[in-house]
């Protein structure tokens, strides 16, 4: 239907009074706020973390032993968790506003007969809205009026390519986004091609974009696996604690009579077991992880993501945009039964009998033109037939026969001032093409053969028609006219081209890629065979799936890899299905029909460059250079950095039960005491930074991608993780306890035997770490990698050590006396001994390995 102004002048819309009442008893169009807590409610779930209370308790403890600024350093840890909680509280409300701002564009709608231009948000139900083309629809709306109206839904569906939309009656019931020839538009979706009048049904949070806004506030986000296993690594490590400290208190007192030194010595004693490292350490790991992903394009949003990521089992992601460049390219041509592959990066001559073809598609579409399939004809034209008789600047364009429901197809009457005759170029749907043109039996066989043909490598097709006629009166209907067929058009989403091989990446690092998209089943099919995924012809449709109860869905989800016209609601229930079924699972996406979906995976990538606001705030990673490849750098950032998590909390616990032993023992067995506040805050200058620093900056073990993920409950500190610390904390102690029982029995002084025991200690410390930043390497392989900050902490462990024990004023505040070269050599050949066992057992492994290849 041709729209005048006078049609537009006659319609009256709502009065403004009307407007501003149903404004104020139905809302704005707008999303609602989630509810926000208040600054207690958030204290109150801040301080109820355990973690958290250790940190605090800790500073106290060292402030009532009178080192202020070992307190201040861990009160300084409260100040930063208590930040970062309230910045997250933050961010978690960042995507609904993006999403408010999305849905809310200025709007030209008719009230009281006039045309007016107003907030997307003062809309209301059954407001006149004008559509023009590159305009954003605010509102949901049945279309009351159109000419050549398209519309790209992909925000909703994930549908590259723009949909028509034709007349309807205002009464009918508005089905979902997608499809072509359907009467209904939707808020947030642009105007690609045409325009048209609406009449708004819904608004705010009852339109289409409104559901995915409930679906977002309705998402509870899970505490990450490493949190929780962190969490009860604290807890165990602080019960063992209280129940030591106690007994030293009670066994000192009652076996020496004194109190007041039981208490400080239990104090000592709850120092070396309190866990404060575990806080510590993971702040620092998250950090300088997602500081490394950085380097590689991916944002890391929120930090445990960078721990879930290389124990992904799962990654979904959507196709356009994602998996394909969301750019449509004309890449074959068929003229006459004969195929023609073209591209705009093609420099190879078009051959001249696919030149109508072209011609007559540029003819048939807009000048200037703005939906993305007329850009890419326009654009293999200018490339090829630039200068030729082909290209008419000069024609002048008569008139549009626009397509309707009963004619998908368009045509353009044009006038050359050296033709006698009207040329009309027609393009549409193949068969609506096929009709107009009246091919016989033969032709029309001819025809379907080269379709399928070409619909089996997953292009968009459109046939193209042409026609002359005398100058005059032009007939109604595009049938009027006597067209002859030229050819088809087939058009493509092309793949990214670094998709492949990362697919390949990820199947060989142990990760299922699965495809959810709302695209066509062929389409989906031959996008899946490009890209190598795994069973690329069992597909699940979005009407299979509607249907699906659970449990069929997560016995289905096990095998397929394929998922097609799928709406928003069902990629949220393919990902739970998944997490059902006890994966882990990330999901990749770009619109805003994937930020349910986003959200709700253990973890969310969004694409930096070409996705919405809403997605990037709903994920937990961010790529920033849509590279589907940096996922995979993502993974083995992730595992690296997983990995040296674990060999630092090994070390922890290893190092740990030395120092608690040697601040047991002796109050057991009634010995002189050995350890005091002053030693255990020396060792913990150690300890901080090798388990910080030193683990994080290890590079990652051989073959770390050709593993499979990690199990789903498998903890971060396992059983097998406990033993072989278990033993080289224990070898270390019996070392360290041989050495101190060897200088009692010598019948040195009490100072000189605490001189060579810490010593003793030191080193066997410094060999801890070493020997702990791989369990594959032996210790001369570990120290040729490079590792700066290993011989740091080394050198400034070594340097510090030298200080305690020759400047007197040191000396005497840790109780020392001065160390000759001797006894020095004994505490160094003890350090060395107490680990001497692991790294034969590391040459077994390394030998029974080789051994299974």
């Amino acid at each position: 239907m041709k729209l005048s102004d006078n049609e537009i002048q006659a319609l009256k819309g709502v009065s403004g009074q009307v407007a501003a009442e149903r404004l104020r008893l139905e809302g704005a169009n707008e999303l609602p706020s989630q509810k926000k807590k208040n600054i207690f409610a958030i204290m109150f779930d801040i301080l109820r973390e355990p973690m958290l209370l250790l940190l605090i308790g800790s500073g106290l403890i060292y402030l009532c032993l009178g080192e202020p600024k070992d307190a201040m350093m861990l009160m300084s840890f409260v100040i930063v968790v208590v930040g970062i909680t309230f910045y997250q509280e933050h961010k978690t409300e960042k995507a609904l506003d993006a999403l408010r701002d999305l849905s809310s564009p200025r709007a030209l709608v008719i009230r009281d007969g006039e045309q007016k231009r107003i907030p997307g948000r003062e809309v209301v139900r059954e407001d006149i809205i004008v559509l023009r083309e590159g305009d954003r629809v605010p509102a949901d709306a049945v279309v009351i009026s159109c000419e050549n109206l398209s519309v790209d839904e992909s925000l909703l569906t994930g549908e590259s390519v723009s949909v028509r939309k034709s007349e309807g009656d205002e009464k009918e019931v508005s089905s979902r986004p997608g499809g072509d020839d359907l009467p209904f538009v939707y808020s947030g979706t642009m105007v690609v091609s045409g325009r048209g009048l609406a009449k708004v049904t819904l608004t705010g949070a009852r339109t289409e974009i409104g559901k995915i806004g409930k679906a977002l506030q309705g998402i509870t986000e899970e505490e990450t696996l490493l949190k929780k296993e962190t969490g009860r690594l604290v807890r165990n490590f602080s019960l063992i604690g209280l129940v030591l400290c106690v007994l030293v208190v009670l066994i000192y007192g009652l076996t020496r009579g004194n109190w007041i030194q039981g208490v400080l010595s239990g104090l000592t004693l709850g120092m070396a077991m309190l866990p404060e490292e575990f806080p510590v350490v993971l702040m620092i790991f998250l950090t300088l992880g997602a500081w490394r992903m950085s380097k590689s394009q991916v944002l890391t949003r929120r930090a445990y993501a960078v721990e879930t990521l290389g124990a992904a089992t799962v990654l979904c992601t959507d196709k356009t945009g994602t998996l394909t460049l969301n750019k449509m390219q004309l890449a074959v041509l068929c003229s006459k039964g004969k195929f023609y592959d073209v591209g705009a990066k093609r420099s190879e001559p078009l051959a001249e009998e696919a030149h109508d073809l072209v011609e007559y598609g540029i003819l048939a579409s807009q000048s200037d033109p703005f939906d993305p399939i007329e850009k890419a004809i326009k654009k293999v034209g200018d490339l090829h037939l630039r200068g030729t008789e082909h290209i008419h600047q000069h024609w002048k364009l008569v008139k549009e026969y626009a397509l309707s429901r009963q004619l998908i197809a368009m045509s353009h009457v044009w006038e050359s001032p050296d033709r006698e005759n009207l040329i009309i170029a027609a393009k549409g749907a193949p068969e609506a093409v096929t009709d107009l043109c009246h091919l016989d039996d033969a032709k029309r066989q001819e025809l379907t053969r080269a379709i399928e043909a070409m619909a089996a490598r997953g292009l968009r097709l459109l046939g193209v028609a042409r026609a002359v006629f005398k100058k005059g009166e032009l007939p109604q209907g595009q049938h009027d006219f006597i067209f002859e067929f030229v050819g088809l058009l087939g058009f493509i989403d092309p793949v990214r081209e670094t998709v492949p091989r990362a697919i390949k990446e990820a199947h060989t690092a142990g990760m299922r890629v699965v495809m959810i998209t709302g695209d066509y089943p062929a389409t989906a099919s031959h996008i899946a065979k490009e890209i190598g995924l795994i069973n690329p012809d069992q597909i699940i449709t979005g009407m299979e799936l509607e249907k699906m109860s659970l449990e069929e869905l997560r016995e289905r989800i096990k095998t397929v890899n394929v998922f097609a016209r799928v709406v928003p609601e069902q990629k949220l229930a393919i990902v739970n299905a998944f997490k059902a079924n006890g994966e882990i699972v990330a999901m990749t996406g770009d619109g805003v029909n994937d930020a349910p979906a986003l959200k709700s995976a253990n973890i969310g990538i969004a694409m930096g460059e070409r996705g919405t606001d809403v997605a990037r705030e709903s994920s937990a990673l961010v790529l920033l250079n849509d590279d589907f490849s940096s996922i995979v750098n993502a993974v083995r950032l992730g595992r690296r950095i997983f990995d040296n998590l674990k060999k630092a909390v090994a070390y922890i616990f290893s190092v740990h039960v030395p120092i608690a032993g040697m601040s047991f023992l002796p109050v057991l067995f009634n010995m002189p005491i050995v350890l005091m506040p002053a030693h255990i805050a020396f060792l913990e200058l150690i300890i901080d930074p090798a388990c910080s620093t030193v683990f994080e900056s290890v590079t990652e073990e051989n073959g770390i991608m050709d593993r499979p993920p990690r199990k789903l409950k498998e903890p971060l500190f396992n059983r097998n993780t406990f033993i072989v610390s278990l033993l080289q904390g224990v070898s270390v102690l019996l070392v360290v306890f041989a050495v101190y029982f060897y200088a009692l029995f010598t019948k040195i002084g009490e100072d000189e035997c605490r001189t060579l025991t810490f010593t003793t200690l030191v080193f066997s410390n410094m060999m801890l770490i070493i020997t702990n930043l791989s369990w594959s390497k032996n210790i001369v392989e570990i120290l040729k990698v490079k590792n700066m900050a290993l011989w740091w902490v080394l050198s400034g462990t070594a340097v510090a050590l030298v200080a305690v024990l020759c400047v007197p004023f040191l000396r005497s505040l840790f109780h020392f006396t001065p160390l000759s070269l001797s006894r020095a050599g004994i505490a160094l050949a003890g350090g060395v001994l107490s680990l001497l066992w692991f790294e034969g057992l590391k040459w077994v492994w390394k030998r029974l390995s080789l051994r299974n290849q």
